[in-house]
């Protein structure tokens, strides 16, 4: 059972912007995450419409989280490109072909599973992750982004918040 690779795109994007810390274009993320231009914007879309990145037009425009890495879960991530995590399709009502809800054990457990597995996505942020990769590499985030944001000017006024 894998996230799907939207999903995975997604994490690595918001990886990137968490790294950065600045306003990026759509091109210099699609780049350094190794992800298609025309399928980094769909994901960016996606994240700007629920909050968790801020789009911006124009010459100065752009990319840049909407909130601080540490306000930012996996969960949050993996709900804006797929919806709510649920292991099967039997906790939904109308997608139980037994017509047992709520009297299987099947479903119980199911539901126990999912409710695990969303908590720890709640309670992995992308701090913890970008915290956790520096331990391991002495300082250095992977992704890349560091490097290239460096390269780029910062916009007047981005990272006042």
């Amino acid at each position: 059972m894998y996230i799907t690779q939207e999903t995975d795109y997604a994490v690595r994007i918001v990886h990137c912007l968490a790294c950065s810390g600045v306003r990026r274009d759509a091109r210099s993320i699609s780049e350094e995450v190794c992800v298609t231009l025309r399928f980094s914007l769909k994901i960016l879309g996606k994240l700007s419409a629920v909050g968790i990145v801020n789009s911006f037009k124009g010459n100065k425009g752009g990319y840049e989280l909407a909130r601080t890495p540490a306000d930012i879960t996996l969960k949050d991530v993996l709900v804006a490109v797929e919806g709510p995590y649920e292991m099967s399709r039997c906790l939904s009502a109308q997608e139980c072909s037994r017509g047992a809800c709520g009297n299987c054990a099947f479903q119980r457990a199911f539901d126990r599973l999912s409710q695990d597995i969303n908590t720890r996505l709640e309670a992995l942020t992308f701090q913890a992750l970008m915290d956790e990769q520096a331990a391991m590499e002495d300082g250095d985030c992977d992704c890349g982004c560091q490097e290239a944001a460096q390269e780029q000017p910062q916009p007047a006024g981005v990272g006042d918040h």
